[in-house]
């Protein structure tokens, strides 16, 4: 069986619901921010939309300069009843005619009567209930309707806010995608300050439940504008009733801005979105917009995001420009000179004319700076690097590299013009020599002869091109060959060959793919087309070698650069933890997954500790050797910050003799288009801690693996807080490997032991992983109140960690099968009580006295 289930009264922790260390259905989640950013030195109104949301009572984001507070929780308003639709639409009927009165200053009888009568002659049934409601009201009484902050004070919008926000409370239903996981909202103000740092940021809502997921919120430093619908010629058709109304169509023209400028908008089903904007003859501008950059993945859409499309018209209607993408990004950008002085307009849409709520945008327009290039990309630690940049509209033409010994692998680092950032470019920081390609070396007698290990800078020129370099090479070598181009957002796609003297080719690779499943494992996370090479060859003889690289669709140009690692194996690793959001509750471990990404053959063992704050215990923390994903327990101690902490994890190890640590990376399990998934960083691993007046802290198993013989079982005791309770558990594997199940348990008020069994073949001898023990309880279902005679399983935590190895039976003595131990004998329910009268005493159980 993959589970023994067994009712014991164990004396662990009082139930705390289905949130007790354990992530629940109640849990917040944020699917989108709309708004998703703002200009630093304004206060802006932003709505996140998700579930669960309903109780926000914090928000954090990361770094400094920006505060925000919850507003306002924002119910659906898709499923409402017949009769709260109808006083909905009613109040706006009212309110537009109030508006239209005031624009023509004229009344409007005819409209208010069609109105009435188109009330009455609703073919929406009422029900008994709306019926005994109606009864009981007075003549001024009115129907009480959902609270949200759109549909507040409708009679001092104006026409053109009451038109936006029918459009957006009501988009078609026949179109509308439903998702309850952004169906509800949250109104949130933020207030960014004027020296606030520009760039993204992290934003998370804590309700009573815990803490969200994080979603990125944009500082910018350029004028934003939120659109408002309509903005793409179809309100007149939408409200034929309005197209009498001079004011009322001048109101909706589409007003012309001036650059710079970010637009701000959600794309809806079959939406378009279209700017206006004004701009001089030769001009150079630059349109980028971000889209998948504010949600990386969509995990019920295909292909996995919201695809956004750019196009450009003239005044005449005239298309200028359209991209759909920037190089292998996504998110397009568009770079044009314009070819005359005038009014221009820049049109937003979806490939396939999908959209939802989710499918939100920022858009920026004018002269900015912007990097289609560099060179080199990266450099030596410690070295001086300064790297050749071009692009658009870009006065420095050298970029200094920050090559520090602090920081991580692959860094950013962008262009200062003026009072505009242009796009971050990224590089590498590697520790090996450095070498830059010359032409020609397009063939092995042109080759350039180059010492291991090396890294070149080099770049694949023009359309067919391919670099040679030459290695003098001895038997019994190990070499790894790698690339990387696409990870420092170089189009190129790399291929990499090695050959012999004779032109035999001894190794080749086009796409080098880490992946478990479905699971893709790039330390960056967003990448779909892994497109970098990475090769390793046993050399057989000595003698002479050649690494060919070229691009494998034979595309080049100066922006085809790229970073070639030859050298022996270079043995490391990254380390990622999911979920970056964890809710604890002071000593109820918590799991989490934490995956070892290898590099270059790497096998061994990682340990993996707290590195600050103090206050937290991580159980099972050690990943085993050749394991890249294990699930650990991280535990709130009674010392551990209150509230919201950032926790900062590390992972160390031996190589070749020597320490190397690297930092735990937070990350979010991603599912792109119902099926692949991405570990995408996030920038904070953030901990909400509840602190109750008292805190359960079960015993550690230890770091020592409990040794489980193959066919065999093995005893587990831990100590238990003392402090007793009347709740009934059971205790379940959660997830185990295939061949592990749970054998009998028992417990007293001091301690609780257990059996773990494995089967005689699976797993096999040498196995090694840690085993999560979940504790489940039942609590009474209730209908109005009252007990349904039905009860719902509910978590209560789990036990930390417990590593285990799998060993061959006849190296260990087979453990003996647990005894039960005696419970201890309960006190009277009232021996707390000093108002109740206390037991008489049991003279069968008085012992004698002693004699004198």
């Amino acid at each position: 069986m993959r589970k023994y289930l067994t009712s014991i009264a164990v004396i662990l922790l009082a139930m705390t619901g289905s949130i007790a260390g354990q992530p629940n259905a109640r849990a917040p989640h944020i699917g989108y921010l709309y708004p998703a950013g703002g200009q630093r030195g304004t206060e802006i109104t932003v709505t996140a939309g998700g579930q669960n949301l309903r109780g926000g009572r914090q928000v954090h984001i990361s770094g400094t300069g920006v505060r925000a507070e919850v507003l306002q929780f924002c119910p659906p308003l898709l499923n409402l009843g017949a009769e709260e639709r109808m006083e909905i639409q009613r109040r706006f009927r009212e309110a537009f005619i109030t508006k239209i009165e005031e624009l023509t200053g004229k009344p409007l009888a005819d409209l208010r009567e069609k109105a009435a009568d188109k009330s009455k002659s609703s073919d929406a049934k009422p029900t008994e209930k709306s019926k005994d409601a109606a009864a009981s009201q007075t003549p001024e009484a009115t129907l009480k309707i959902p609270e949200h902050p759109l549909l507040d004070n409708l009679d001092k919008r104006s026409l053109r806010e009451l038109v936006n926000i029918r459009m957006s409370l009501f988009p078609d239903r026949n179109k509308l995608q439903m998702n309850r996981q952004i169906a509800e909202g949250v109104q949130l103000k933020i207030t960014i300050a004027p020296d606030a740092e520009p760039g993204s940021r992290e934003l998370r809502i804590q309700t009573a439940a815990g803490l969200s997921n994080p979603i990125v919120f944009e500082v910018g430093v350029l004028p934003e504008i939120v659109e408002m619908e309509p903005n793409a010629g179809e309100s007149i058709q939408a409200f034929p009733e309005l197209s009498k109304l001079p004011k009322f169509t001048d109101s909706i023209r589409p007003q012309t801005y001036k650059l710079p400028i970010m637009f701000n908008g959600q794309i809806m089903p079959g939406d378009v979105d279209r700017f206006r904007f004004s701009v001089e003859q030769g001009q150079q501008i630059v349109v980028e917009a971000r889209a998948r950059n504010l949600i990386p993945y969509l995990a019920d859409a295909v292909p996995g995001w919201f695809q956004a499309t750019l196009a450009l018209y003239d005044s005449a209607g005239k298309e200028v420009a359209f991209v759909d993408d920037y190089r292998f990004h996504p998110d397009p950008t568009m770079m044009v000179t314009i070819p005359r002085t005038g009014e221009y307009e820049l049109e937003i849409r979806d490939a396939i004319y999908r959209g939802r709520e989710d499918f939100v945008y920022r858009v920026s327009v004018g002269r900015l700076p912007y990097i289609t290039q560099a060179f080199p990309l990266g450099g030596r630690i410690g070295q001086p690097v300064t790297a050749s940049i071009e692009g658009w509209n870009l006065t420095a033409k050298q970029l200094p590299l920050d090559t520090a010994a602090e920081g991580p692998h692959i860094r950013r680092a962008a262009a200062q013009e003026s009072d505009s950032l242009s796009n971050s470019i990224l590089y590498a920081v590697d520790p090996l020599p450095e070498f830059t390609e010359s032409e020609t070396n397009d063939t092995p007698d042109q080759a350039q002869r180059v010492p291991i290990p090396i890294i070149i800078n080099g770049r694949i020129d023009k359309d067919g091109d391919e670099d040679v370099f030459r290695l003098d090479l001895t038997a019994g070598q190990e070499l790894v060959a790698e690339v990387y181009g696409r990870r420092l957002d170089s189009p190129i796609d790399s291929l990499l060959r090695l050959t012999d003297e004779k032109g035999d080719t001894l190794a080749l690779n086009d796409d080098y793919v880490v992946k478990e499943n479905y699971l893709y494992k790039d330390a960056q996370g967003v990448i779909t087309h892994p497109a970098d090479s990475w090769m390793r060859t046993h050399i057989k003889d000595s003698g002479i070698y050649y690494v060919h690289i070229r691009d494998t669709q034979d595309h080049g140009s100066s922006a085809h650069v790229y970073r070639l690692r030859i050298s022996p194996p270079q043995p490391g690793f990254d380390l990622r933890i999911t979920p970056s959001s964890l809710n604890l509750r002071a000593g109820i471990p918590m799991p989490v997954t934490v995956y070892a990404l290898r590099h270059d053959g790497f096998s061994g063992p990682i340990e993996v500790v707290v590195k600050q704050p103090s206050g937290f215990r991580l159980d099972g923390g050690i990943i085993p050797e050749g394991v890249d994903r294990i699930r650990m327990t991280l535990t709130a101690l009674g010392d551990a910050p209150a509230d919201l902490v950032a926790v900062h994890l590390e992972g160390e190890t031996q190589i070749r003799g020597q320490s190397v640590r690297r930092p735990v990376v937070p990350a979010e399990d991603m599912m792109q288009a119902f099926l692949y998934r991405h570990l995408v960083p996030s920038q904070e691993l953030m901990i909400a801690v509840d602190k109750p007046r008292w805190s359960p802290l079960i015993e550690s198993a230890g770091k020592d693996p409990i040794r489980i013989p193959a066919g065999g079982q093995a005893e587990v005791v831990l100590k238990t807080p003392r402090r007793p309770t009347a709740q009934k558990f059971q205790l379940e594997l959660l997830d185990p490997p295939a061949g592990i199940t749970l054998g009998p348990v028992s417990a007293t008020t001091s301690q609780m032991s257990f059996l773990l069994k494995a089967n005689k073949d699976s797993p096999k001898i040498g196995f090694q992983d840690n085993l999560i023990v979940e504790l489940i309880g039942e609590r009474p279902r209730l209908k109005d109140g009252k007990p349904t005679g039905q009860t719902d399983r509910i978590s209560a935590g789990t036990l930390p960690a417990i590593p285990i190895r799998i060993v061959d039976a006849a190296t260990i003595e087979p453990a003996k099968p647990a005894e039960s131990v005696k419970a201890a004998e309960p006190k009277p329910a009232n021996s707390g009580d000093p108002t109740q009268p206390k037991p008489k005493p049991n003279p069968a159980k008085r012992k004698p006295k002693k004699p004198q």
